[in-house]
């Protein structure tokens, strides 16, 4: 069976090189699925699962960031590389509820509320 390798950089490490046969990363619009010899591409995250495998048995939380697919490695640069058993689904909620009463006078402030709001939401579905 044909493999892809996926590796995910944060700031700190590389927090995972594992190879697989499928990858599912959260793009900030949607789903997207890797399998081998897929097309070169760049993507922009979003807050949410990526999966390996095609029955999604290695699941973690990333913290937006960009995909690169090339060459059957799936690069992803994330701010953060979670197990859902890591995530804290209570504290996510409250994070939740403290970002829906944030003020939004301006732009920076609605983007700001919005960013924290689909973090929280991502954590809270993987978590459970």
């Amino acid at each position: 069976m044909a493999e892809i390798t996926c590796v995910v950089v944060t700031p700190e490490e590389t927090a995972l090189s594992q190879s697989t046969d499928f990858v599912v990363v959260p793009l900030f619009d949607g789903e997207l699925g890797i399998g081998p010899a897929h097309s070169p591409m760049i993507g922009r995250l979003g807050y949410g699962e990526l999966r390996l495998g095609h029955d999604g048995s290695d699941r973690f939380y990333v913290d937006g960031g960009f995909v690169q697919v090339e060459n059957n490695v799936v690069s992803v640069l994330t701010n953060s590389l979670k197990r859902p058993s890591e995530l804290d689904s209570s504290a996510a909620t409250r994070s939740l509820d403290d970002a829906k009463t944030l003020p939004v006078a301006t732009d920076e402030q609605l983007a700001i509320r919005d960013r924290k709001v689909d973090q929280a939401r991502a954590q809270i579905k993987i978590s459970d």
